[in-house]
């Protein structure tokens, strides 16, 4: 063994009896800083920083490697969820030469208070993550007008399980958009922070623009996801998908890096990646 970090040369007999890996030259805890190096930057930095900060080389093509086969377990809430909330991020995508790349998306969900995930093309598997924690009886599921978000959360549980809330700030940014005076968009505002959809929808229909024409389609599409938000945050309950906008941005903070270009096949391993590392995974003993 080299250093307490660095590669080791273990007969495979001792091998087992300690619980290593077969074939690999790293030893456990190098494994892991290998893996929190690369879920916070590209794979050229993080092997530079290797370098700095152990003094043990790991080529980046060797990093690529190790993310690839590494399996890293979900992780899961540890308490009763009573909230989350989903959205979509975007990742950009490699064609084959000399094609443009393209920008494609990916659903992320938030947990309220505990833990995130996120996958690619893979809408069943998102569903199945979510339905492995422990849910509570009635849970409140906010997002925004998306329709690819509402039809994973219809997708989660029985409707008499599910408390669905259209996000208030998606909302408000919705409502002044509206081309209407001041005092008609703080009485919409009240109606809505009410919960009062018809009278929102009334008065709306007195501001004859098409941009209003198109908020009252908006209310009425979502009309019964337009809940008494004051009572709502009241008792305590979730109005806003914040935690889960804040998720996709710390996503995006290592899958759209500068020139970053993934393959399809290897977002879902590096979203696994970053997100383990979001739920402070390998802090845990579960991994030392």
């Amino acid at each position: 063994m080299k250093t307490a970090i660095g590669t080791v040369s273990v007969p495979s007999r001792h091998a087992k009896k300690l619980g290593l890996k077969p074939h690999t030259q790293l030893s456990p805890l190098l494994e892991k800083c290998c893996l929190v190096a690369s879920a916070k930057t590209s794979y050229g930095q993080a092997s530079e920083d290797m370098k700095l900060m152990t003094g043990i080389t790991v080529s980046d093509s060797s990093l690529h490697r190790l993310v690839q086969r590494v399996e890293l377990p979900p992780e899961t809430s540890t308490r009763t969820v009573t909230g989350l909330s989903v959205d979509g991020g975007k990742v950009r995508l490699r064609t084959p030469h000399p094609g443009p790349c393209e920008w494609r998306d990916y659903k992320a969900v938030a947990l309220h208070d505990s833990v995130c995930n996120a996958y690619f093309r893979d809408n069943e598997a998102l569903v199945t993550w979510i339905e492995q924690n422990p849910l509570s009886p009635m849970v409140t599921y906010v997002g925004d007008g998306h329709d690819g978000i509402w039809n994973i959360i219809t997708q989660i549980t029985s409707e008499h399980r599910r408390r669905e809330v259209l996000d208030w700030y998606h909302l408000m940014e919705n409502l002044y958009k509206v081309d209407a005076s001041p005092s008609d968009l703080k009485q919409i505002k009240a109606f809505l922070w009410s919960g009062c959809f018809e009278d929102a929808s009334k008065h709306l229909k007195s501001i004859d623009t098409y941009a209003s024409q198109t908020f009252r389609a908006y209310l009425n599409k979502h009309r019964h996801r337009i809940v008494p938000y004051d009572l709502y945050q009241l008792m305590g309950l979730d109005i806003g998908s914040g935690a889960v906008e804040s998720t996709v941005k710390r996503i995006g903070a290592r899958l759209k890096l500068s020139g970053a270009q993934w393959s399809p096949k290897n977002v879902n391993r590096m979203l696994r990646l970053r997100c383990s590392y979001l739920n402070h995974a390998f802090s845990m003993s579960i991994y030392a």
